[in-house]
């Protein structure tokens, strides 16, 4: 059995403390999600939107069959943007032939699932124009939004989030309402002896009553139970509301409220406290190193950060996100952030606080950078970290891209680009990796040769989004660029790069000289990656012209060079070639032996493309072994994987490769109907036809065909998934001495079924018609034959 690879179906995070309150909220909205396309909360800063939607979506799993996703949008400007950390969220992947808004609708148009789209205010118009294009094409997509306004799309329905209930002086049990409640609870998490007294309990209740209901006013005032009493709380809290000294006084009351408890907060840090919170603002997301190398100088010591951060998270301005790569990270909540960059701003060190942000950030991908291509004596796990490093830190990595694309710095935003190359390739970001680059490539740079890497790279992208046009008219420059820089590294990845085209162009002379040339100019500058990946090249070339053996010598060669280097990625690659023509000989040990090793890297990284190559390779490699139900397994899971991620290719191809097992069962017709349906999503999406012609086509098949043709990806998977369930062991002859010559091919394969005992209904399922469309094959048998009953049909095929 073929371990499952489909995804976890959410990406909720844990609740670090306990939820307090909302309970009649909590089930309105889990009504409305029943019936709700698009949900909005709305509310002021701190009411407790995020909070509330990640509960609500919590309870909501089980009616999501395809899972519940958060996606986090506060600091998205564009509609591209939003789109891009959609797909990113869903690992969907686009191609040359679609717009990733597209893209993106084709993976959600059968999937039942819940969006969570966090913080959507500051770009409230982009993320309702991809809800709405999203919900007029995806009809099992709903959307739970958290926003300080609604998006006014035509099946927005708006939940005002409001405050938690408060007491009224005088009546009832304070400890009863929420707000209280909350408070409590919160303040035994910073003082786990905390009691309350009757004293306690009525300056509880006025410091809810003066924080109006507000969540994250009442947390940050529970934060301080360990420095003040709780009366020198609400003392402190009525005379700073008395004046309202901070904020907007237009503002409505809560946001006034807000914002002065705030102050109150900040008020309470002393300086050093203080300049860290500002500070730590340009981050999303942040570890100690991270803080030391941006925030700290000789004013606030490196040294001093780890206490200084300790004693905010106390206070309840910095949340404890978890551990990540040995590291533990940190976060602040969206309000808690603003406020923190409006201090920013006015303390005058906003400039040089981002551009140490992006030079940390720029470190951190260049790193990974070399690490992705370095030589000898880099080891694999410093090569995975590294990696993993710029992934903790890409919304980090994406802020820095946009500060520099505001001030227009293109040096600084193509190192970055440069440098986020290989993460994008294995991520998936193609497209956002080819905005940004476009975008800083479009500006005025005096670096020609950085220019020119970053072209070289952008051509990559391209070959991986299949836009091959594209990706030779760029490489055709980058490299001419990199040439005359003498850049030899970006040289070799450029031709490796054209010469991949033209392989895919069928330009196999051209292909030959690159890699040639290649090869040549790595050896000569001691580049073993390139050397590699040109030698992987060379393989696939001499594959695609038959060459076999000289196809598994230079895998072989390849192979050996990268397993030096403790490549693991590259390994992985070169194997999923290497199995390939181990298949085309007939090895199919051997080829097992490949596709599996490298399915074990690809499960380890993640690359969902690669992942199901290796899948379909062993489906197929089984299924030659006689090991069908291994096989479909899977084939399955790869078919499953390319066509929840987008892949049309991989969906095209995984459909053939189940049909082929399935005419090899007998079940022809079936098998006939996904081969066609395969050759129509190879049609649609603008790829060649498959390799060899499908041998059925003829008389009763080319109906089959047809009909397979016509359906779409959706119908044509679940086709295909519905059969292999069927399809796991051989389909039962007539028995021997039977004249069926009278008898058409279908009412053959039902008199069979009825001879195995099988209602119309099942028979129906089986054969993928309706029940009434077997009751008349059932008729027919029976005219032809003289019968009058399912029992005759059922004696006569089981006579043998």
């Amino acid at each position: 059995m073929a371990a499952n690879t489909v995804q976890a179906q959410q990406n909720l995070p844990l609740e670090l403390n306990r939820f307090v309150g909302r309970e009649r909220d909590l089930d309105a909205i889990s009504r409305l999600l029943r019936t709700q396309r698009v949900l909005t909360l709305c509310g002021v800063g701190g009411i407790g939107k995020t909070r509330l939607a990640l509960r609500a979506a919590a309870q909501a799993t089980e009616r999501f069959r395809d899972g519940v996703w958060l996606c986090e949008l506060a600091e998205t400007t564009t509609r591209k943007e939003v789109v891009a950390r959609i797909a990113a969220v869903l690992s969907a992947r686009e191609d040359s032939e679609r717009s990733p808004e597209q893209a993106l609708s084709d993976v959600l148009r059968t999937r039942r699932l819940l969006l969570v789209l966090d913080n959507c205010e500051h770009a409230v118009a982009d993320v309702s124009a991809v809800v709405e294009h999203l919900v007029a094409r995806c009809p099992g997509v709903s959307f739970l939004v958290t926003s300080r306004e609604p998006l006014r799309v035509p099946e927005e329905t708006v939940w005002r989030v409001l405050p938690l209930t408060v007491p009224e002086p005088g009546h009832g049990d304070p400890l009863s309402t929420e707000s209280v409640q909350l408070f409590v609870d919160r303040a035994r998490a910073n003082a786990h002896d905390f009691a309350v007294t009757p004293e306690r309990l009525d300056a509880i209740a006025e410091i809810c009553r003066r924080l109006d209901g507000i969540p994250l006013g009442i947390e940050l005032a529970a934060a301080r139970v360990r420095l003040l009493s709780v009366a020198q709380i609400a003392e402190r809290l009525g005379d700073r509301f008395t004046v309202l000294t901070s904020g907007d006084r237009g503002a409505p009351a809560r946001q006034q409220t807000l914002r002065a408890v705030i102050d109150w907060s900040h008020g309470m840090l002393d300086g050093p406290e203080q300049t860290l919170l500002r500070r730590l603002s340009v981050f999303s997301g942040w570890d100690l190193e991270s803080a030391e190398s941006v925030c700290a100088d000789e004013a606030l010591p490196a040294r001093s950060l780890l206490d200084l951060i300790v004693s905010l998270v106390d206070r309840s301005l910095v949340v404890v996100v978890g551990e990540a790569q040995a590291r533990m990270r940190y976060r602040m909540l969206d309000t808690i952030r603003h406020y923190a960059a409006a201090r920013l701003a006015e303390s005058g060190e906003e400039e040089r606080l981002r551009l140490r942000h992006r030079a940390q950030m720029l470190a951190l991908a260049e790193e990974a950078a070399r690490n992705a291509v370095s030589g000898r004596g880099t080891p694999w796990a410093l090569r995975f970290s590294s990696f993993q490093r710029v992934r903790d830190d890409y919304c980090n990595m994406r802020a820095a891209l946009g500060w520099s694309a505001d001030r227009g710095d293109a040096v600084e935003g193509l190192r970055l680009c440069v440098a986020l190359r290989p993460y994008w390739m294995v991520s998936g970001l193609l497209s956002e990796g080819a905005y940004w680059t476009d975008r800083f490539l479009a500006m005025d740079c005096a670096d020609e040769a950085l220019r020119g890497r970053a072209m070289v790279r952008r051509a990559e992208l391209a070959w991986d989004q299949q836009d091959h046009v594209h990706a030779v008219r760029v490489g055709e420059e980058g490299l001419w660029r990199c040439q005359d820089a003498g850049d030899h590294a970006s040289v070799a990845l450029a031709l490796n790069i054209l010469a991949m085209t033209d392989i895919r162009a069928r330009n196999l002379e051209r292909a030959r000289e690159r890699l040639a040339e290649a090869v040549a100019l790595t050896r000569a500058t001691d580049d073993p990656w390139n050397e590699g990946v040109a030698l992987g090249a060379q393989g696939a070339l001499a594959a695609r012209e038959g060459r076999l053996a000289e196809a598994e010598a230079r895998y072989e060669e390849a192979l050996a060079l990268l397993r030096t280097l403790d490549h693991r990625w590259g390994v992985g690659l070169i194997l999923i070639g290497q199995g390939g023509v181990a298949e085309a000989r007939g090895d199919l040990s051997g080829a097992e032996r490949c596709f599996r090793e490298a399915l074990d890297i690809q499960r380890a990284i993640g690359g969902a493309p690669e992942l199901a190559r290796c899948l379909a390779g062993v489906g197929r490699v089984l299924a030659r072994q006689g090991r069908v139900g291994e096989a479909y397994d899977s084939l399955c899971e790869s078919l499953t994987l390319c066509h929840d991620t987008g892949q049309r290719l991989g969906t095209a191809r995984g459909l053939l490769a189940i049909a082929t097992v399935a005419a090899a069962q007998g079940y022809a017709e079936e098998a006939t109907r996904l081969a066609g349906a395969a050759a129509g999503i190879r049609e649609r999406s603008g790829h060649p036809a498959a390799g060899s012609p499908w041998p059925m086509r003829d008389g009763v098949f080319a109906a089959r065909w047809e009909e397979g043709r016509r359906l779409d990806a959706d119908q044509a998977v679940r086709s295909a998934l519905r059969l292999a369930r069927v399809s796991r062991s051989p389909r039962r002859p007539p028995p021997v001495g039977v004249d069926t010559a009278a008898l058409t091919p279908r009412e053959r394969e039902v008199a069979v079924l009825i001879g195995q005992g099988m209602t119309n209904r099942s028979i129906g399922e089986r054969l993928f018609i309706s029940p009434a469309t077997v009751a008349r094959h059932v008729a027919n048998i029976n005219t032809k034959l003289g019968f009058n009953s399912r029992t005759q049909i059922a004696a006569w095929i089981n006579r043998g």
